[in-house]
């Protein structure tokens, strides 16, 4: 028995097991893989998942590891979109292995006491009202594990998506694309970046000790998991530009598609799904891991709420309304940017206008805010207007007597923030039958005079706030609003429940202060 079995340890099964055991929920992740791959399928970290690894202290770890890029990834386009004056707090995006990301988050996870067993494959799964089944393969045989839910992180070839008989609509792969981390007998024999011959291009980006080489497959076999050789590689190449260039020592070689789909449901009584279970897109704008990222920081919380018997109704259905939406804006932008970069006349319009908004900065920086997810917005209840309610609250600088914070340090615990900055008692009295899941924090801030009070929700994004309008009069909401969101997203307060759900820790109230810069 486990609250929650998550398949798949990749960077949205990693996460979610973090998230999960931050909320004190019983988690098990089994990988089929013995061992992480000794490859790496991805170097980038965008400006909107290192905004929520920082919400858990993930973040300036890997920062400083990482090579700090000042724009966004965009294909199709003879223009840089920069992050600059973006809606974040890492303008700019992230080098960094993917497979260090994984291991980052799998010390977190096993520091919180997850259960992750390498070399264990789902087989099966089985569910009713009350449980997932799931039957697992080992070396020493099978074992079958019963969980509250399964998570389903294991790929775009899921099989929790097709064992849980969920739809993945959409387009087949038109074009394909061959990937090689190689070696170049003569680093002189073809330059970074893009190479242009008489048969096509080549695209190379350089690497600690190898290069990664992409070009396209024009000839793909009936049997797309057919392996690649380095023979089919280097004919591609030399095809492509019209001459030889030796490629060498092979480290990983593989074959992609511009395929879009998405899972027709995220939820599906208690099989749940995230990451590339859910969605598979073209790879332009280097978005994969970052989606992965959101989608288990939009899940964790959530799952673990209706683990726990906190939850509201509704609560795990909203994941499915938040990020099915959001996976069909990757899916569209990623399927936009591989037509921008096709050779056809009748997009050099569309090409032309694009490149014209872009060299706006206000256009400029809409484009780089859509293509990285910063301009997500969830839908609140009740609502209003107001620029932050729905998106990822900024990281106001605080200090305390004890010295100086960030608002992001605040949402370390995974808990709900609600963030008082009139000092009165009013706030704290609304909000004291949700003691047990939101955490009452009382601040002054005078770079932001206006605004009385703010309801994050464990995932950073504002669910409520409170200001003053011009005519000194409250502009957006009344203290009736704020029970409302309290309700929404936690439940009823503790006394309305048919049992007080046991509280993770006692209410936090403390008083702070901006810090002077601000």
């Amino acid at each position: 028995m486990t609250d929650v079995l998550i398949v798949g340890a990749g960077p949205a099964g990693l996460l979610l097991a973090s998230e999960l055991r931050i909320a004190g929920v019983d988690t098990v992740v089994v990988e089929r893989h013995a061992q992480r791959p000794d490859f790496c399928r991805g170097f980038n970290l965008n400006a909107r998942a290192l905004d929520l690894l920082a919400r858990r202290g993930l973040a300036e770890r890997l920062v400083s590891e990482g090579w700090q890029v000042p724009h966004a990834a965009f294909s199709g386009l003879p223009v840089t979109l920069t992050l600059a004056g973006a809606h974040t707090d890492h303008p700019y995006s992230l080098g960094i292995p993917q497979t260090r990301v994984e291991e980052v988050l799998e010390a977190h996870a096993l520091d919180l006491g997850a259960d992750i067993r390498r070399g264990h494959e789902l087989r099966a799964l089985e569910q009713d009202s009350e449980s997932v089944t799931a039957t697992v393969s080992t070396g020493d045989g099978e074992y079958r594990l019963r969980a509250a839910y399964l998570v389903g992180c294991d790929g775009g070839r899921s099989t929790v998506r097709k064992q849980a008989g969920i739809d993945f609509p959409g387009t087949e792969a038109t074009r394909f694309t061959l990937l090689g981390d190689v070696e170049l007998a003569d680093p002189e024999a073809l330059p970074f970046g893009t190479t242009t011959g008489p048969g096509g291009t080549v695209f190379v980006i350089p690497r600690p000790g190898y290069v990664r080489v992409l070009t396209s497959d024009r000839q793909p076999p009936a049997d797309k998991d057919t392996p690649v050789t380095l023979d089919l590689l280097q004919t591609a190449v030399d095809d492509a530009l019209g001459r030889h260039v030796e490629l060498r020592a092979a480290r990983w070689l593989t074959r992609f598609g511009n395929a879009a789909r998405q899972a027709s449901e995220y939820v599906r009584g208690r099989v749940v799904l995230a990451g590339d279970a859910a969605h598979i897109h073209p790879p332009a704008g280097a978005i994969g891991v970052n989606v992965a990222l959101d989608d288990a920081f939009n899940l964790g919380w959530k799952l673990a709420a209706t683990v726990r018997g906190t939850a509201p109704a509704h609560l795990l259905d909203s994941y499915h309304a938040e990020r099915h939406t959001a996976g069909a804006h990757v899916l569209a932008n990623t399927r936009a940017q591989m037509l921008l970069g096709e050779a056809d006349d009748r997009l050099g319009p569309i090409t032309d206008l694009l490149t014209r908004i872009a060299g706006h900065p206000a256009g400029n920086r809409a484009l780089a805010e859509t293509i990285t997810a910063l301009d997500t917005r969830y839908e609140m209840r009740p609502g209003s207007d107001h620029p932050w309610l729905g998106r990822l609250a900024p990281d106001l600088a605080l200090t305390t007597d004890d010295g100086r914070t960030h608002l992001a340090e605040l949402l370390a615990s995974g808990r709900g923030v609600l963030l008082d900055l009139t000092g009165t008692s009013a706030i704290r009295e609304s909000a004291a039958g949700w003691a047990d899941r939101v955490d009452l924090v009382t601040a002054t801030c005078p770079d932001h005079p206006e605004l009385h009070a703010i309801l994050l929700r464990p995932d950073g994004h504002t669910a409520w706030l409170r200001t003053t309008g011009h005519d000194g009069h409250d502009g957006h909401d009344h203290a009736d609003g704020l029970h409302q969101a309290l309700q929404h997203w936690h439940g009823p307060a503790a006394g309305g429940l048919g049992r007080t759900p046991t509280p993770s820790r006692s209410l936090n109230t403390t008083r702070w202060a901006c810090a002077p810069e601000h």
